[in-house]
């Protein structure tokens, strides 16, 4: 069987966590900070959880992470 590609898109944006989830980072903290309280700021800069339902469909795009 041939090698299976890796979603490059996918590999900028998901590492694989240790119990077997992936981990993102999230969206609207690159510009308009203004507007945003200091702790939405802060809780941006963590990383968030891939959703339980979309775990298989980014476990397919990244096979050997």
């Amino acid at each position: 069987m041939p090698k299976l590609k890796t979603n490059r898109g996918a590999a900028k944006r998901f590492r694989r966590t240790a119990k077997g989830g992936f981990k993102c980072n999230h969206s609207h903290k690159r510009h308009i900070l203004t507007k945003k309280s200091p702790k939405r700021k802060r809780l941006l800069r963590q990383a968030g959880r891939i959703a339980k339902a979309d775990t298989p469909a980014v476990a397919r795009m990244l096979p050997y992470s």
